[in-house]
């Protein structure tokens, strides 16, 4: 019997059980990705609660100015492609990862952040123009829970650029290291999902506040 292995005999002693008390191998980076995809739910939680105080705020204007009044749609298109797009090229960013191109990847992950980056402002002028004519949080409970739910999402954005920036520093010193392809496809998963939240908050908040 192996010294990392014991016996337990069962009732009657007919039969004995045995333990492997050797530590087994879990794939690399193997926690990483499972705790990742738990913050991505935990994340999809807070956005569901966000989504839902909306549902429930949004015709409330307090006789004060609504969807009609204040989006101006080709300016939110405009936002929502620079977003779209910017999943586009992560996209191209793992595709030249996978083949193992540093610059390729530095390139796209580089025109990532410049979308990303006209997406914030595109959305920081559309806020400020808000606040300017009067619309600001307090004025109802439907301007607090749009500014709650879209500055949120703004939020992420920033954090998933500064994440971003940070990735192209180490891309830069280490290289395709097995650590840095890990935290690529973290962040991929991150992009991705706040471009799929907002096609939920284009399609739910602007598209059919405007159709009320």
């Amino acid at each position: 019997m192996s010294k990392h292995q014991f016996a337990a005999p069962q009732a009657g002693g007919l039969t004995a059980q045995y333990f492997d008390l050797d530590e087994h191998d879990h794939p690399e980076g193997g926690s990483t990705l499972l705790g990742f995809w738990i913050y991505l739910m935990s994340d999809c939680l807070i956005f569901a609660m966000l989504f839902a105080a909306y549902g429930v705020l949004g015709g409330n204007y307090a006789a004060g100015p609504g969807p009609k009044d204040l989006f101006e749609l080709p300016l939110v298109a405009i936002n929502t492609a620079m977003l779209l797009f910017s999943s586009i090229t992560y996209g191209f960013a793992m595709i030249a990862m996978q083949r193992g191109r540093v610059a390729g990847v530095q390139g796209w992950l580089l025109v990532t952040a410049l979308f990303g980056a006209a997406f914030l402002s595109i959305e920081l002028y559309e806020f400020s123009h808000l606040i300017a004519d009067g619309a600001t949080p307090q004025r109802s409970a439907f301007l607090s829970a749009f500014f709650t739910l879209v500055g949120t999402h703004g939020l992420h954005v920033t954090f998933g650029l500064i994440w971003l920036g940070t990735l192209l520093v180490q891309l830069g010193q280490s290289g395709l290291t097995e650590a840095n392809k890990r935290r690529l496809l973290c962040l991929s998963m991150f992009w991705h999902f706040l471009d799929v939240v907002w096609v939920g908050v284009f399609t739910f908040v602007y598209l059919m506040g405007t159709l009320r």
